[in-house]
């Protein structure tokens, strides 16, 4: 069912182009204030003014640029509701004769630390007011990716991030949006290659299709998939194996998070 959007405050990083500014668009058009952040000020200002929202210029490495970001959405338009963590960028590389460290340590700063950076700096804001992050991950996250392992490692971990998320607040939710090869200029370098084996791409528009219905869906702690030819829907985890008493019974404690328990008698 459809949520009232009217009013309600989104940040997006990475939403100069691609996935942040087609979303940053359909917020927009149910009524949501957007604060567009991006390091392309020209097309993260562009995108900003047609829809009537703000820009602000963030590096999502820096954390102070995403404390920033938040602070301007809240002194914008009173709070936060929606931070879609969104910035991201792939490799291209192995970890062969290819492998680029310079390229390894930006990939890591954008995929993984700016959604670190992000979370933190937007979960106060957010439990404020029962609000929600998304956060861009992939079908990298979910599957193997040899031709691009960085990236896979990166999307993993923000899928990773995003579960112990969603189990560790109970006053707003998170959740991952995976998609496949989408639309965007993350693909150019790749665009001929998956042309010629018959990859599908997915229209930007079927990626904001699946953005939707997490923010008016109800779960936390999702992984949704966005794949050509199949409706988009949380990943089905399989329960990893417990550990077990020498005599080969259950551990009650072991189906809860054991780290947090030991942090809370502390």
């Amino acid at each position: 069912m459809p949520v009232e959007l009217t009013g309600k405050v989104a940040l997006i990083t990475g939403g100069s182009n691609g996935i942040g500014a087609a979303s940053a668009r359909r917020l927009a058009s149910l009524g949501a204030h957007v604060v567009v952040a991006d390091v392309d000020e020209d097309r993260g200002k562009a995108v900003a003014d047609e829809i009537g929202g703000v820009f602000v210029r963030c590096d999502v490495t820096v954390p102070s640029d995403s404390a920033e970001a938040v602070a301007v959405a809240v002194s914008t338009y009173g709070g936060l509701d929606i931070a879609f963590l969104n910035a991201g960028i792939g490799t291209g590389r192995s970890l062969g004769d290819d492998f680029d460290f310079e390229l390894y340590r930006r990939a890591m700063a954008i995929n993984v630390d700016g959604v670190v950076y992000g979370a933190h700096h937007a979960l106060p804001e957010l439990r404020k007011r029962g609000g929600q992050i998304i956060a861009t991950a992939s079908m990298a996250g979910l599957m193997p990716t040899p031709g691009d392992p960085v990236y896979g490692a990166n999307k993993a971990a923000v899928v990773g991030l995003v579960r112990a998320l969603g189990g560790a607040y109970q006053d707003i939710r998170v959740n991952a949006l995976c998609p496949a090869f989408a639309d965007t200029n993350i693909i150019v370098p790749l665009r001929s290659a998956l042309d010629e084996v018959g990859m599908p791409i997915l229209p930007v528009s079927v990626v904001v299709d699946a953005f939707m219905s997490i923010v008016e869906g109800s779960g936390t702690g999702e992984a949704w998939f966005v794949q050509s030819g199949r409706p988009a829907e949380p990943f089905t985890f399989r329960n990893p194996p417990g550990p077990r008493a020498a005599d080969g019974s259950r551990i009650a404690a072991a189906q809860k998070d054991p780290i947090s328990l030991a942090l809370k008698e502390k």
